[in-house]
């Protein structure tokens, strides 16, 4: 078995695993049930389904500048899917649109309470 067929079985495997990782966050966004759970549905498996993905395409491609490339968009990937998610689960909390039945315990629930009740400070939820 020569190394080109070795390099094009590992890819492949990386595309599939990638690609099912994409599909379960894509499923996951669907199907969960509240904006908290869809969020992790959208961060977590998603970040991993496009490492095996760029790491596949590297490995196609059969040159390291395009390894160095992936781990590139990897990177960013990394960096900024967990602040997008932290920046949408406090606008989601703040604006009441999550399931507090789901939740075993609310750890933000007295730090907004007091923020609220400081002088000066207005909380308004709008009914859109």
């Amino acid at each position: 078995m020569s190394l080109d067929a070795v390099l094009d079985g590992v890819a492949a495997i990386f595309m599939v695993v990638g690609g099912l990782m994409s599909l379960a966050a894509g499923i996951g966004l669907v199907r969960f049930p509240d904006l908290h759970s869809r969020m992790h549905a959208a961060t977590k498996p998603q970040v991993l389904g496009l490492l095996m993905l760029v790491l596949s395409a590297a490995i196609m491609w059969r040159a390291w500048e395009w390894v160095a490339v992936a781990l590139l968009a990897w990177g960013l990937m990394i960096l900024t899917a967990p602040v997008s998610a932290h920046v949408v689960g406090r606008a989601g909390y703040r604006t009441k649109h999550m399931r507090a039945d789901l939740l075993t315990h609310d750890e933000l629930a007295a730090t907004v309470e007091r923020i609220s009740r400081q002088k000066g400070v207005r909380r308004e939820v709008s009914g859109d």
